[in-house]
């Protein structure tokens, strides 16, 4: 396959010089004939003047296209700016003739002849430069209009093969690399950013779309063409032209719309039955990334809510020219907080995370992204390793912890109930004690909505971890403490997005545990910047909560993610239900519901009122921890958390009492 793409290449690089040639000997000869025209009816030079003049002229007007680099463009994508190229050479070569002559006198001596000499030049050299012009837009719209099947086109195309034997084959016609069955796209914004991607396309030989008609609802507009294709209004005749011109794809080209715009135009385009996209900046954009690129509809942006505005100044200012350890810096959230800061210019960036493949995806990713402009450092390390721990603290001495290392995955965390113990709590631990150990000026720790009246193993371990961390901030060690919490992150590895990608992609069917399930969702950039954010904000020992939205139910989220990929759900990818997972209850609570909540400088970020444990009673917990993890015995352990963590509640008995809760109707 890449010998055949090399040989592809290779063949439309000998056309591109065959057809230069071509052109410079058009050009050339259309030099001649406009000249001899003129002498033929200009008797007032002699036969050496005239071939003098006719000599110079050609010297100065195909001397300058070199050096202007006329013919060294590539025609078929010639742009304004090529044009312009052309017509400045050939005014310069004029201008230059002239001034040659009336300075040497020596082209034509008698002075009378020079006015009428004079005009014949400069008709000579417009008529030449309007035959080239004309000469590359005919080859430039037969190129173009190769992908276009009407009889007006394929004669034109056929009588410029004939007269000029040009090499016309575009992205669409034979011989070309492309593909003649291109997917047919309706272009919704006809303004710069859609021409932008009807021109990227149109230009493209490899391109794998083919845009067939604009659509803006600007009355303007409406009934023009760019770029020889037409503008409709959005209307219901539209909707049916669509259908009647086997537009397969609809693509948002619009530079900026806002959460009731974006489900305005979802919700309208859809019910054609054709597949939505959109041309903008990658949803999860990588550091550095700054191209739009024609992308799947993100599931993220299917929750049409408006971005949480956070207030950067004083976060930027707060962690510029820190040195910032993040602990499982390769993970989801820790990897985007890593890009993050990494935009902030600290004076040092450490990556912690025992699993090395996502540490070395992020750590390539930033040093592409800023060079030696940021001061990174890799260590691969398990938080539960407190003598390596120790290491690196006493190394780096960071002035700000971010906490991000936990195992998460709520069933797996009931089946191995140990190790989410050792690695969450006593993980967390060691690292509280490390940032106070060695100066830390912050300890930020990223819990979850999970850990709010906990179900589950995974939760109470975030929970116990929260009460840790609370604790240590009243004990004055010189280290301001504090807790964030979010709802589930769209996108996060091990989350049901990717899960609902790869079973779409295998045709179905989609499994949904219970199709009454609702979560709180928000993305990753916004659950870093709100721990960022409220780490820089605090004081000490605050549990920082977001207010979330609205609840979205799974079963909606699996039926718009198979809508998103051209299918229609239970017709021809089927959802079924696999039942509740060990630990899992219906609804997570609302983190923002509670009278004891403070307000912050940020709408939606408050603190929750919470008394901190004191030091033995904390420590009375953990030594009730260590004992059941030393037994191996996992349901000792879950034995052990539901002592420690009071709210720890089994999620039958949650489950039972869910269709009374306020989270279950709001999402109704």
């Amino acid at each position: 396959m890449e010998d055949k793409e090399i040989i592809q290449k290779n063949s439309e690089t000998r056309s591109t010089h065959n057809n230069v040639t071509r052109l410079f000997v058009y050009d050339f000869i259309a030099y001649l004939f406009f000249a001899v025209v003129f002498l033929y009816w200009h008797d007032k030079c002699s036969i050496p003047e005239a071939l003098l003049l006719l000599l110079a002229g050609g010297v100065f007007v195909f001397g300058c296209r070199i050096p202007f680099k006329v013919y060294r463009q590539v025609w078929r994508y010639g742009s304004t700016l090529s044009y312009a190229r052309l017509i400045v050479s050939d005014v310069v070569a004029l201008g230059l003739l002239l001034v040659t002559d009336a300075i040497s006198g020596y082209i034509i001596r008698d002075f009378n002849q020079k006015p009428a000499t004079y005009a014949g030049i400069i008709a000579i050299i417009s008529l030449n430069l309007i035959f080239s012009m004309v000469m590359r837009l005919a080859y430039q719209y037969a190129y173009h209009s190769s992908a276009n099947d009407s009889p007006k086109a394929a004669r034109f195309r056929t009588l410029l093969r004939i007269i000029g034997r040009l090499n016309i084959s575009s992205a669409y016609g034979e011989g070309s690399p492309g593909n003649r069955h291109s997917i047919r796209i309706a272009v919704v914004g006809a303004g710069r950013t859609g021409a932008s991607l009807a021109n990227e396309l149109i230009n493209n030989p490899y391109a794998n779309y083919k845009p067939c008609i604009f659509i803006d609802r600007d009355p303007e507009k409406v009934g023009r063409q760019l770029y020889g294709i037409s503008i409709m209004g959005e209307s219901r005749e539209t909707l049916e032209a669509l259908s009647e011109m086997d537009i397969q794809e609809v693509v948002f080209a619009l530079p900026a719309m806002d959460a009731d715009e974006k489900r305005r135009l979802y919700e309208y385009y859809k019910k054609t039955g054709c597949k939505v996209k959109i041309y903008d900046y990658p949803n999860m954009r990588q550091a550095g990334e700054t191209k739009r690129t024609l992308r799947e509809f993100d599931i993220e942006e299917l929750l049409f809510r408006k971005p949480i505005e956070l207030s950067e100044e004083k976060t930027i200012a707060y962690y510029r020219d820190k040195v910032i350890l993040v602990t499982g810096g390769g993970g989801s959230i820790g990897s985007e907080l890593c890009r993050q800061i990494a935009g902030m210019k600290p004076r040092k960036l450490i990556i912690l995370d025992v699993y090395e493949n996502g540490a070395y995806d992020i750590q390539q990713e930033l040093r592409i992204a800023y060079g030696d402009e940021l001061d990174l450092q890799l260590e691969i390390l398990s938080v539960c390793d407190r003598e390596g721990l120790e290491t690196v603290f006493s190394r780096y001495r960071p002035d700000v912890v971010l906490n991000a290392a936990a195992h998460k995955h709520v069933p797996l965390m009931e089946h191995n109930c140990c190790e989410a113990v050792k690695n969450n709590v006593f993980g967390t631990l060691n690292t509280v004690d490390m940032a106070v150990k060695y100066g830390a000026g912050r300890f930020i720790m990223i819990s979850t909505d999970k850990a709010v009246n906990p179900t589950n193993v995974m939760g109470a371990t975030k929970r116990m971890c929260e009460m840790i961390v609370q604790s240590r901030s009243t004990q004055n060690t010189g280290t301001v403490f504090s807790c964030t919490r979010f709802g589930n992150v769209l996108g996060s590895a091990g989350s049901v997005i990717p899960l609902f990608k790869r079973q779409i992609a295998k045709g179905g069917p989609v499994t949904i545990t219970d199709k009454r399930i609702i979560r709180y969702f928000m993305t990753i950039p916004e659950a870093s910047q709100l721990v960022l954010q409220s780490g820089a904000m605090a004081k000490s020992g605050e549990l920082f909560v977001l207010d979330m939205g609205k609840p979205v139910r799974i079963l909606d989220m699996a039926e718009n993610m198979i809508r998103l990929s051209g299918k229609e759900p239970y017709r021809d990818i089927d959802i079924v239900e696999t039942g509740l997972r060990p630990g899992e209850k219906l609804y997570e609570e609302l983190l923002i519901k509670s009278e004891d909540l403070d307000k912050t400088d940020n709408s939606m970020i408050f603190v929750e009122r919470d008394t901190p444990l004191s030091a033995p009673e904390i420590e009375e917990r953990l030594d009730i921890l260590r004992e059941a993890v030393s037994t191996n015995d996992d349901k000792l352990a879950k034995e052990a958390m539901r002592r420690v963590v009071p709210t720890f509640r089994k999620p039958e008995v949650v489950n039972a009492e869910a269709a009374k809760s306020e989270e279950m109707n709001a999402a109704l």
